[in-house]
């Protein structure tokens, strides 16, 4: 894909900004259909067949928004349309995302069926709840139909946040379709947190991923408790910054081209509970099962305890599923629903000081990680094993002294802008100097620019050297 190499940082990008900013300036159905074919492109450049079924995904959206607008004029029940486009996009995510997993385990059960080969359309779960959630929106009443096919293209496709989100409600940027207003300050904040991303990908989650990695491999075959125990962590530290930097990346790119998204993650590791770690983190995905599932079920607002655990149990079940077709990850939703139960019925927890719940949410996070991080149930028992030292392997290599040498700069960063240390120390010490010293505002001003720079510079300098480290999130 695109955003594993520089040719897209330093050719496409720039390119696609070049004729949206100059030559179609002013033009905004122009400048729709340009971003509409740019996003295309984009998508069929690692995925060249699979755009059609974007396009498809795309063309029948927008008949079904079309037929909700028709019926809701004539005040007739929009059951019938809503459940039409809920089964088509489930069916299209469910062919190339479940069918092979579910013949797969029918086979294990004894039933003779064929298996296909199934390519998976890269960020199909992404774009295919934002293309159910216009037509979700449309029938609520949330929004307008949309009438412009290309202007509903465009939301489905925008290039930013295709692959791998957020995911975009409708909603949200419905009126930015058409009446956006660019200016030099979205511009300038976008390509600020596009660097900032492109950094915390880059700098911090590619270089987590080899300690996560050399430990994952040594499962079974000498993983020691230290190691296991850094491999965890690393992995923990290495799927936030991997997938809040492209959240970066994409929110930052939407406002260099005038749109406004909401934000994804929201320091997710200062949580003292399960469900705050859940408003923290992957904010877009809680939002859509929360306004789409949870509320409509009767969400916590229910008369009996037995429907709570019903609506709670239905949405991890699916938050599981949603993030790929194996058994680890159907477990790890479920891991999520006891936990919460566990949190809403007992309190577990709460009598715990707040640093000390803060310390236990960690861990629970993380040991939930290493079940989403394995390739099956039997890799993550085992690594469970060994960072308790129950199977563990004495490691005469000492794996976990030498990478903690070798990438403590690495780990020292990772560890301290997983929290807002760098919120802190710019908002300190610009209220400093806008009190008492304004006249050196420039001079901090310079010094942000500069490290925004070397960290771009930095990271393409990585990029450069040919590592190719895809993002976590494009199998989902």
């Amino acid at each position: 894909m695109l955003f594993s190499s520089s040719v897209f940082l330093f050719a496409y990008l720039p390119i696609v900004l070049v004729v949206y900013y100059i030559p179609l300036r002013g033009l905004r159905r122009a400048q729709n259909l340009f971003l509409l074919a740019a996003s295309l492109l984009f998508y069929a450049w690692g995925e060249p067949w699979f755009v059609l079924v974007m396009a498809a995904s795309i063309a029948a959206n927008y008949g079904f928004g079309l037929w909700v607008h028709a019926r809701l004029c004539r005040c007739r029940s929009v059951r019938l349309p809503v459940a039409a486009a809920a089964v088509c996009n489930l069916g299209l995510l469910f062919v190339f995302k479940y069918l092979t997993f579910t013949l797969t385990n029918l086979g294990r059960l004894g039933l003779s069926v064929p298996v296909p080969v199934i390519g998976l359309p890269i960020g199909i779960s992404f774009f295919t709840f934002q293309a159910m959630s216009y037509v979700f929106d449309v029938a609520r009443g949330e929004t307008r139909v949309q009438r412009s096919l290309a202007d509903l293209g465009l939301y489905i496709s925008f290039f930013p946040q295709l692959i791998a989100g957020p995911i975009v409600k409708y909603s949200t940027i419905a009126e930015e379709i058409l009446h956006r207003r660019e200016n030099w300050a979205d511009f300038s904040a976008g390509c600020c947190r596009f660097v900032v991303g492109l950094g915390k990908k880059v700098l911090l989650a590619n270089q987590l991923a080899s300690i996560a990695d050399a430990a994952w491999g040594t499962v079974g075959v000498g993983l020691s408790m230290p190691f296991a125990w850094l491999g965890s962590l690393c992995y923990t530290l290495q799927i936030y910054f991997d997938f809040s930097g492209y959240s970066d990346m994409a929110i930052g790119l939407g406002r260099m081209f005038g749109f406004h998204f909401l934000e994804n993650f929201n320091y997710p590791y200062l949580s003292t509970s399960i469900t705050e770690f859940w408003r923290r983190w992957h904010i877009s995905l809680s939002s859509w099962f929360r306004d789409y599932v949870y509320i409509p079920l009767g969400g916590s607002r229910v008369d009996q305890s037995w429907k709570l655990l019903r609506n709670l149990f239905v949405v991890w079940l699916l938050t599981g599923v949603w993030h790929g077709a194996n058994w680890t990850f159907v477990c790890w939703g479920l891991y999520y629903f006891v936990l919460l139960c566990l949190e809403k019925f007992w309190h577990a927890g709460e009598w715990l000081p707040r640093p000390l719940k803060g310390v236990f949410t960690f861990l629970l996070v993380n040991f939930g990680w290493v079940l989403f991080r394995a390739d099956d149930l039997s890799a993550a028992g085992r690594f469970w094993a060994a960072m308790f030292h129950f199977g563990a392997q004495p490691d005469p290599l000492d794996r976990a002294g030498y990478y903690l040498r070798q990438y403590a700069v690495v780990l020292l960063f990772a560890a301290l802008f997983a929290f807002p240390v760098a919120r802190w120390l710019s908002e300190r010490v610009g209220g400093y100097l806008r009190r008492y010293a304004a006249h050196v505002l420039p001079m901090w001003g310079a010094v942000y620019s500069l490290t925004l720079l070397t960290v771009l510079l930095a990271a393409a300098a990585y990029l450069v050297k040919g590592t190719y480290n895809p993002f976590i999130y494009f199998n989902f």
